[in-house]
């Protein structure tokens, strides 16, 4: 299974992409976290990266879509992997669906997370981040305390309304048309994240599985 994950602020891919990585036998892969791997070991693609970022410029997509070709050419990926984090435009999209060609591969499918902008504003503006550990609690409540460390609970500047319709706006403008480039290709699974943790998985489940 070679998937990719799309979904608003909120949608709860982070929730999902654990349940469908330990349920496939896929490793997870975290743009963010491959970006950070890459950094750190010092690789050519690394360094490129490392000097846009000590400039606090954007990574451009060649060499982040290198990295991420990078990472699912690895043993563990024989069996597939699950993309979170990237794409977030049609042109990282085509650059991925070249990269996977490439290695005489394709994706099987993308399931987008499906939830209202109400529902994120609700959820988001009601988590709370443990300021000690860094916890994040989704739903606290009376609590004040971290459950697991005894910080205090607190409510990120981005996870304020406003805050989070910004976020929102920028996902509509740079990823939603992802769902419309997919679906013409034919492996969008459209699913709703509205439920419980396991009624939307079953859904995933049903969706990979149809």
């Amino acid at each position: 299974m070679r998937i990719v994950l799309l979904g608003a602020p909120g949608a709860g891919k982070g929730t999902q992409a654990a349940k469908i990585s330990e349920r496939y036998g896929i490793p997870h892969i975290s743009t963010g976290d491959i970006l950070r791997e890459a950094v750190k070991q010092g690789t050519e693609l690394g360094r490129s990266a490392q000097a846009y970022m000590s400039r606090g410029e954007l990574v451009p997509d060649e060499v982040v879509i290198g990295i991420v070709a990078e990472r699912f050419r690895r043993t563990d990926c024989a069996k597939g992997f699950l993309l979170d984090g990237f794409p977030r435009t049609v042109a990282q999209a085509k650059a991925l669906d070249k990269a996977l060609a490439e290695s005489n591969c394709a994706l099987d499918a993308v399931i987008s997370l499906e939830v209202d902008e109400a529902e994120v504003v609700r959820r988001l503006s009601s988590r709370r981040v443990c300021g000690t550990c860094g916890a994040i609690v989704s739903s606290t409540g009376d609590a004040q305390k971290c459950a697991s460390c005894g910080g205090e609970l607190i409510t990120r500047s981005d996870d304020q309304p406003e805050a989070i319709r910004r976020r929102l706006q920028v996902y509509r403008e740079q990823t939603e048309p992802l769902v419309e480039y997919y679906s013409e290709s034919g492996v969008l699974r459209r699913v709703s994240a509205v439920g419980t943790v396991d009624e939307v998985f079953d859904r995933i489940s049903q969706a990979l599985n149809h």
